[in-house]
């Protein structure tokens, strides 16, 4: 497993991180996988988790104060989220810092992380949802000023809304931040217009999610897929999303190396972009671990690969079910 720089903390982290939102949030999870499967994600050389309190109230986070227990002498950077006060994801413009994060709610939720993980400190706090405008507010700069001052918290961040790498980068600009976390693959190229050349200026660590679209660049979905009831993905991938992003898929196929696979070729895609500093990819099974962290040592795509994947970029703006 390589190692790159998170931004301005230093910290070496592993370049292929663990994305916790499906442990608690999915359809399908179950607890002894799950920690098979995180261990067995530290064995291989992991040391970058991102969770959240809103993956399962805390159950996710939970899992991994276990995990972090049963690893004593191992260096594992935690990262988790603070969520909205009013459950609403993304964020709205017009939501306001009280709708969201008021400065008693952040630091009691940071408290409540703490307990579920079992440690002194978080190495990483986000705020879950962001609208750039809440930095108009002058709590904002002083809840992160207290966050710091704590020692509770190393660092803070944000987790950009879905498809507005733009609505951050005055985040970026204003030093208080040390990483973003934003939508990152294949299709989703947008954030190296702006928002990549901001952080690489104040040298701010992107963590890059959803490598694999919410599943539609792994290229097991069909126009016919669907998930049991209550599965948010069955909103995401409504009738005219699931077509889409199906067709798109497709045609990447033909694209992929011989012996590899469509997600593999989706992770080194991204490991092209020197950017980036950890890609959380959502892993449940030992098989998903081990496939998605060898791609680490398999290293970004030639240049001729890498070029022939540009032109599939898929501009999409937020709408009414892409939460």
């Amino acid at each position: 497993m390589k190692l790159r720089r998170f931004g301005r903390t230093g910290w070496q982290v592993s370049e292929i991180g663990y994305g916790m939102w499906g442990m608690a949030g999915w359809t399908g999870s179950e607890d002894a996988e799950s920690l098979a499967a995180l261990q067995r994600s530290i064995d291989l050389g992991c040391n970058f988790f991102d969770t959240a309190w809103a993956y399962g109230d805390g159950h996710s986070e939970e899992l991994l104060g276990k995990t972090l227990r049963a690893n004593p002498s191992k260096k594992l950077y935690v990262a988790t989220k603070v969520p909205p006060k009013n459950r609403r994801w993304p964020a709205l413009k017009e939501f306001s810092l009280d709708d969201c994060y008021p400065p008693d709610y952040v630091f009691e939720y940071v408290d409540k992380s703490l307990k579920n993980l079992g440690t002194a400190s978080l190495d990483l706090i986000q705020y879950h949802t962001w609208m750039d405008s809440w930095l108009d507010d002058p709590r904002t700069q002083s809840t992160i000023e207290r966050l710091r001052a704590s020692g509770k918290v190393r660092a803070v961040g944000i987790s950009q809304n879905r498809w507005e790498p733009e609505n951050g980068i005055r985040a970026v600009k204003s030093g208080l931040i040390d990483a973003v976390q934003v939508i990152y693959n294949i299709f989703d190229q947008n954030p190296e217009d702006e928002l990549f050349p901001a952080c690489g200026k104040h040298d701010v660590a992107v963590i890059a999610r959803c490598p694999f679209d919410e599943g539609g660049l792994t290229g097991t979905l069909t126009a016919d897929t669907k998930w049991p009831a209550g599965d948010w993905r069955n909103g995401y991938f409504n009738p005219e999303n699931l077509k889409a992003t199906v067709e798109r898929a497709e045609k990447l196929k033909s694209l992929v190396p011989s012996g590899s696979s469509l997600p593999e070729m989706s992770l080194r895609f991204i490991l092209n972009n020197p950017d980036v500093a950890t890609i959380i990819p959502g892993m449940r099974k030992i098989r998903n671990v081990e496939s998605n962290l060898a791609a680490s040592d398999k290293g970004p795509l030639t240049a001729d690969l890498h070029a022939k994947l540009r032109p599939h970029r898929w501009v999409r703006r937020p709408t009414h079910w892409s939460q």
